[in-house]
């Protein structure tokens, strides 16, 4: 620093550290440390917390404990920012035990919590979707700034404790993640209330959130809502919806927001094209994706790997598995490399069609072109033969790999379990099970999950249940994913009452059911809701109504789905029709309302008139703007 006439001082040096992080050069950071001791100066809190906060964002959570340590040592632990660093460090990893740990010592020493870590926290708990834990950090802000107020309102304006943006931002980011868009609405109105403004992030997560519901009417009103309150949608946001009408194959629609996001002067990323690819694609438009492709040259945006990599994939779901292999020399002509990808979908796609022989040339130049270990190819190839239902093929890349000296481990035997499993060749199953024992390996939750999986689908419920025993004497805990197959077998073999009683089993167990789990409840119930109409309708009214407290709603599909089952129960709107609509979305009042006109033209519709539950079945966005 001396050489290059800059006077050197801590200051000085901390700011070279954190021009460092921000260009991501950790290494060039830790070498500004060691630089600044040679000369005498000695790191002060801020470049302990810069050099916490810089491995933090890599994800390099061990490297931020050390230098947190290291701070500790040279006696600068009483210092909130180094605390908010490596708090954040945690949170950012998923690992919100050892940040709560060190909260706790933070405040025995006697430090206070601000704002920044009060959102810090939140947004740890938004991440890992721990809804409790995230609205217990915000009540505990706002309890704090209430007994500041008893001092008086000017006091609590100079903490800076009041709930911001950000963190309304991380209750909404929360629960736009969990499906639950009622509560996210609420705490907009909240926000609103407290005379804080939506933001352009504010916006973009509730059309994110309409988006994984499926319920793109919505997002696109919170879209144009947004424009309209003079926030101009950025790339992210165009991305988001973009997303949602390639996801419904809405490709008009896709290609004009496309023009607007052009003529408003936001350009178009490599990921925007993508996605628009990605979308013709899946729609089997292969010249239009092409035309695409074309068109982002034109822009100046040089298609990639990941670009190539797409239509590859689109092309091996398409059966094409001939013109996915021509994509390989259309990228050697581009330009582009091909990667580690490219030639891992090749290979699941000719292991798809049976052609072993040259799904083991692909393996091949996989291991040419990637420095991971071998296993992770095999793995790949076995992976797509299993998927494939091609048992044989899967067992000749075993012997492959047992010819290579790659030796197996838990996640291939588990592999196998799932080809089998799914052909529900149970005997199969148990095969590889007892192979795993001999040859030294455990069985694990997964393991004994796909074992039950094809005893289910051999519909052998009595072996699925030695089975679950079984795994409880390893002291192994059937999951989410365990439960949900048991549920589903029940209902298989008509025994929805013992589906009920596994249903009961795993929510004593602590297990909170998940939206894959409510579905597969509800679908196998309706399924035989023929049969079992009483034990059928309680249960339906059980689930149903937990989906309800919990906010959740279907997508357009799924209701469609479950309303053929319930005409087969009902043949007039009845208890079980009302309860099953309140969590159907709210396209399905159109779609009904639909149906009631022309059954009072007089023609025959296949869908039954709409019930008072769902009237009120509305977009809690549309209510929240009217009262506004």
């Amino acid at each position: 620093m001396r050489a290059a006439g800059i006077d050197s001082s801590v200051h000085a040096y901390n700011n070279l550290i954190r021009a460092y992080i921000m260009a991501q050069n950790l290494q060039g950071a830790v070498s500004c440390v060691e630089e600044m001791e040679i000369e005498g100066i000695f790191p002060n809190a801020a470049t302990f917390s810069a050099i916490i906060s810089g491995y933090g964002s890599s994800g390099n959570v061990e490297a931020a404990e050390k230098w947190f340590q290291r701070s500790v040592s040279e006696n600068w632990n009483h210092n909130v920012a180094i605390y908010s660093s490596i708090i954040h460090a945690y949170c950012k990893a998923g690992n919100m035990e050892r940040a709560e740990a060190l909260v706790a010592d933070m405040e025995e020493q006697g430090l206070e919590a601000t704002l920044g870590l009060y959102n810090i926290l939140m947004d740890g708990y938004a991440r890992c979707h721990i809804e409790a834990q995230c609205l217990n950090v915000f009540h505990k802000l706002k309890a704090r700034i209430v007994t500041f107020g008893k001092s008086g309102l000017e006091r609590i304006n100079d903490t800076g404790l009041s709930p911001t943006a950000v963190t309304y931002g991380c209750l909404i980011n929360l629960y736009t993640k969990l499906g639950k868009m009622m509560k996210a609405l609420e705490f907009c109105k909240e926000m609103k209330a407290q005379g804080i403004t939506l933001n352009r992030n504010t916006y973009s997560m509730l059309v994110d959130g309409y988006v994984q519901l499926g319920d793109f009417a919505n997002a696109f009103s919170v879209f144009e809502d947004m424009s309209e309150a003079g926030i101009e949608p950025d790339w992210v946001t165009y991305n988001i919806l973009l997303k949602a009408f390639c996801k419904s194959r809405q490709m008009t629609r896709a290609i004009q927001l496309l023009g607007r996001m052009k003529t408003r002067g936001c350009s178009p990323t490599i990921q925007t094209y993508i996605t628009i690819i990605d979308g013709f694609m899946k729609t089997g438009d292969v010249r239009m994706a092409y035309k695409t492709v074309s068109e982002m040259k034109l822009a100046g945006c040089r298609p990639n790997a990941t670009t190539y990599n797409v239509i590859m994939h689109n092309l091996v779901q398409l059966g094409q598995i001939d013109r996915a292999a021509s994509v390989i020399d259309e990228m050697e002509l581009a330009g582009v490399q091909p990667n580690f990808r490219s030639y891992t979908t090749l290979m699941q796609g000719f292991a798809s069609i049976g052609e072993i022989g040259l799904a083991f040339k692909c393996l091949k130049r996989v291991n040419e072109i990637t420095q991971k270990p071998p296993i992770i190819s095999y793995a790949s190839l076995l992976k797509a033969c299993c998927k494939a239902g091609r048992m044989q093929n899967a067992i000749a890349v075993t012997e492959e790999m047992a010819f290579a000296g790659v030796p197996m481990n838990n996640y291939i035997f588990n592999t196998l379990l799932d080809g089998w499993a799914q052909r529900g060749d149970m005997w199969e199953a148990y095969g590889i099970m007892q192979k795993m024992r001999q040859e030294g390996f455990t069985p694990d939750i997964h393991s004994y999950t796909s074992f039950v999986n094809a005893c289910c689908k051999a519909g052998d419920m009595q072996k699925a249940t030695e089975t679950i025993e079984e795994m409880k004497q390893q002291d192994l805990q059937p999951n989410l994913q365990t439960y949900t197959i048991l549920i589903h077998g029940w209902t298989s073999v008509s025994h929805p009452e013992k589906a009920l009683i596994c249903y009961d089993e795993m929510k004593a167990a602590g297990l909170i059911p998940d939206k894959p789990l409510y579905y597969c409840i509800v679908t196998s119930l309706l399924s035989k809701a023929a049969i079992a109409r009483e034990t059928v309708r309680n249960g339906v009214l059980q689930v149903t109504s937990e989906m309800v407290d919990q906010g959740m709603c279907i997508d357009l599909a799924t209701a469609k789905q479950w309303q053929r089952s319930l005409m087969n129960v009902e043949r007039r709107p009845g208890e079980l029709t009302r309860a099953v609509e309140r969590i159907f979305p709210p396209e399905w009042k159109a779609t009904a309302e639909g149906a009631r006109v022309k059954e009072k033209r007089g023609s025959a519709g296949n869908i039954p008139t709409p019930t008072t539950t769902t009237k009120r079945n509305k977009s809690r966005y549309q209510i929240m703007k009217r009262e506004e």
